[in-house]
């Protein structure tokens, strides 16, 4: 039965969802739901510390100065980059799960396999955040109102975050 306040569409289609939706509309995949911005920025604050040895050893070998110093901050640049490839790109590639997300309970996957993506693909979508950056940041804001909570990034590499604790 069809309710005579909805104006049929005539070409025999329910009508659309608003703003164009799709009928994927807050539908994510794999089940679940989308994660919250706030659980994303914090996921990603956590991650950030992970890197706080590394700054710790730099400081340590700007401060001794001259050759050794040197050496030391190079080194810890090194385990700075080790330390974001390893939980970014591998860990965050293979599982869905960086440190952050997996303490916060959210998970990284591609939005039309729900699978995580993989590494290189990982790698890949933290150069697409360049995307995000570039209009004034608005591209880390856009999940606050974007349906499936997407980045631009996340649009580009069609992935979502769902809330999905690590079990």
């Amino acid at each position: 039965m069809t309710d005579p306040n909805v104006p049929a569409d005539p070409y025999g289609q329910p009508p659309a969802n608003p703003f164009g939706a799709s009928d994927a509309y807050a539908q994510p995949v794999a089940g679940g739901s989308y994660a919250h911005w706030g659980k994303r920025v914090g996921a990603y604050f956590i991650d950030v510390l992970t890197l706080i040895p590394a700054y710790i050893i730099y400081f340590i070998g700007a401060g001794i100065g001259g050759g050794a110093g040197a050496l030391i901050a190079v080194l810890a640049v090194a385990v700075g980059i080790g330390t974001f490839v390893w939980n970014v790109c591998l860990q965050g590639g293979k599982t869905g799960y960086t440190i952050g997300k997996g303490v916060l309970g959210i998970k990284l996957i591609g939005e039309q396999t729900g699978q995580p993506i993989g590494a290189g693909m990982a790698f890949v979508r933290q150069l697409a955040h360049i995307l995000d950056s570039l209009p004034c940041d608005i591209g880390y804001l856009w999940p606050l109102w974007d349906a499936k909570r997407q980045t631009f990034a996340d649009k580009v590499m069609k992935t979502v975050v769902i809330d999905q604790p690590k079990g």
